[in-house]
């Protein structure tokens, strides 16, 4: 199997659009057949981007990102032949002045000059929102971290200078898109996290310019004339949403798309038999678990066990990761662990001391000795009010996400009702999922266990994310005053080796208080075709953090 790599990708926290309605099959968008004389490329996955406008929404990624650059951001830090706005940086000895050279010369789509004024503005625009009633905090360019910026400063047009107040790392990991200050200046705050639609055409500094996009069908993009590396040698791109994988994996086989993503893995195992056809596979930043709703008072759920590390924690003697990777994922994930997944390389630890290994006894007993019996004999066990278990568990995938395989709720489904804890399954849309899930204070909760999938960044605070008190991505509900300080400590200094201390602090903590049982970490699993183009390259043959490779693709 040639080309095997990993690549990863952002993910999108939640991403909070709908699901999109089924690509109309006659749309110009797709050809008839395998044609490569136009040498457009055609891209799909399973993304529903509802608007353009990256400060009011989280569904904007695919397709922006091959639009605007990140200042940094993941993949300059991963590849360094691809680098974003800056060229290069540092940062002084106090960790406090963070100095960006952008490239010399470079210019927006339209033609104007790209300088360190427009990186200025992006975060200024967001940074002078905070505490007002429209704060920007609600898309994928939000207000997060820059709490910590005490200034920003235009040095020249290829200099820019960012003095934070405490040590961090905000200025290389921030995820921000950078966007043009002549376009964007003129849009009020209301606007831009409401009814600004940024409709096309976009101007970036990407490889490739949103030129048309039709919501819940495609965008097409064209190649940008002044792209810092040239412009590219294709003609240009269009990429498909679709609701499912069904229609990307049939695009690939008829010739309609020359790459697509987020595959089952029986249509991967399918793909992989065609010799048009590269398949591959690649760990990334996702993590699929089952949560518990630790909530009291607004929001709690069914039984006040949930409350109870001691009945949490006897459940997970009742998950078999292994199992769930061997079949629900067919081999394509990783067995979950803790918080940190191995995308996240430098942070990642099997926590062998600590871990917990399947054994149903182990959890029966573990759940008696917590005081958790069946008294009358019946097979279902009592709370602590005397009430019998039966918990609702709620499940779905949020768009853009790696979909939790049916076959994995059913497993732990099963197993609980082994150990006396029956459980009804209740699946849910995208939209009703983000409903459920919302704190309580915001109408959400009400439910017992729930099983989905959330994917962020490689960067050490969102290794975190899903323990920090009142963070929308907590679905647990859970808050631990020390883990909240250990999160407070990581997000404060640039010291590697300090911060993967404090990671491994944090992640032993919330691992033995059990809010999240971790079930897998899946992989992308992806395909291209051999007929029309090259320059996909081994690693990372489709970016998941940036535009990578559409600044380089050529015809065969």
């Amino acid at each position: 199997m040639e080309d095997f790599y990993f690549n990863r990708r952002f993910a999108l926290k939640a991403l909070l659009a709908g699901t999109a309605a089924p690509f109309i099959a006659s749309s110009h968008a797709f050809a008839a057949s395998v044609s490569c004389g136009d040498q457009i490329v055609r891209v799909a996955g399973m993304a529903a981007p509802d608007t353009l406008n990256p400060f009011a929404t989280w569904s904007s990624f695919w397709p922006t990102t091959f639009t605007y650059d990140f200042l940094v951001g993941v993949d300059a830090q991963r590849h360094p032949e691809r680098l974003g706005f800056a060229k290069e940086w540092s940062v002084d000895d106090k960790e406090l002045s963070w100095t960006f050279k952008i490239w010399p010369g470079m210019k927006w789509s339209d033609g104007k000059h790209a300088t360190a004024k427009d990186v200025a503005f992006t975060y200024e625009y967001l940074k002078n929102s905070i505490g007002m009633p429209d704060e920007l905090d609600v898309g994928w360019n939000n207000t997060t971290g820059l709490e910590q910026v005490e200034s920003i400063e235009v040095v020249d047009e290829t200099t820019l200078r960012i003095i934070t107040k405490i040590p961090t790392r905000w200025p290389l990991d921030n995820t921000i898109m950078i966007v043009p200050e002549h376009i964007w200046s003129s849009v009020s705050y209301a606007d831009a996290r409401g009814t600004f639609r940024n409709d096309p055409p976009l101007v970036g500094t990407g490889p490739m310019i949103v030129s048309e996009f039709q919501q819940g069908q495609f965008a097409r993009l064209t190649p940008n004339a002044h792209f810092r590396k040239g412009q590219p040698k294709t003609a240009g791109l269009i990429f498909s949403f679709f609701p499912s994988a069904d229609s990307i994996a049939q695009g690939l086989k008829s010739g309609t798309l020359d790459y697509g993503m987020n595959l089952t893995a029986a249509q991967w195992a399918d793909l992989s038999k065609d010799e048009a056809i590269v398949v591959g596979e690649g760990r990334t930043e996702a993590r699929n678990y089952l949560a518990f709703n630790t909530a009291s008072g607004k929001g709690q759920g069914s039984t006040r066990a949930l409350q109870d590390n001691a009945f949490r924690d006897a459940i997970g003697y009742a998950i078999d990761q292994k199992m769930i990777v061997e079949r629900a994922f067919r081999g394509h994930a990783d067995p979950g662990v803790g918080l940190v997944m191995p995308a996240a390389s430098g942070y990642y630890t099997e926590l062998e001391d600590i871990k917990r290994h399947f054994d149903l006894e182990e959890a029966a007993r573990r759940l008696d000795a917590a005081g958790y019996e069946d008294s009358d004999g019946d097979g279902v066990r009592e709370d602590m009010d005397g009430n019998p278990f039966q918990l609702e568990l709620i499940t779905g995938t949020g768009s853009g996400t790696i979909e939790t395989p049916m076959t994995a709720i059913q497993l732990v489904a099963g197993w609980l009702g082994q150990i006396g804890i029956p459980v009804s399954v209740t699946q849910l849309d995208p939209g009703g999922l983000e409903a459920r899930t919302a704190s309580p204070d915001q109408g959400g909760g009400k439910w017992d266990l729930l099983i989905t999938g959330a994917w962020l960044t490689p960067n050490a605070p969102d290794l975190l994310v899903l323990g920090k008190r009142d963070n929308a991505s907590n679905n647990a509900y859970w808050h631990n005053g020390e883990f909240d300080r250990l999160a407070s400590e990581v997000e404060g200094t640039t010291e590697i080796k300090k911060i993967q201390a404090l990671v491994d602090k944090a992640e032993r903590l919330i691992y033995q208080e059990a809010p999240y049982i971790m079930l897998a970490y899946p992989f992308m699993l992806d395909a291209r075709r051999k007929d029309c183009f090259e320059g996909w390259g081994t690693e990372d043959m489709f970016s998941m953090w940036s535009y990578f490779p559409l600044d380089r693709l050529k015809a065969v």
